[in-house]
């Protein structure tokens, strides 16, 4: 069985100001950003020195999800 965790999903309000703060202001390191259709996306950041942990940065999808 695993012993750490690979991502943790966090929900943001807008893909390029988490970003732009995870890399510029923290200096991750910006590590996948696919385009999903529809708007969405698959963006992926981590510390620099993250062994093999990262984020996964996911827009809110409703006003509920956007309030958490």
């Amino acid at each position: 069985m695993a012993d750490r965790l690979s991502a943790l999903a966090l929900i943001v309000r807008d893909y390029d100001e988490a970003v732009n703060f995870f890399t510029r202001a923290l200096r991750f390191e910006l590590l996948e950003d696919t385009p999903l259709g529809e708007g969405k996306r698959w963006v992926r950041v981590a510390p620099t020195v993250s062994m093999g942990s990262a984020l996964l940065l996911a827009r809110a999808a409703s006003p509920e999800q956007a309030a958490r």
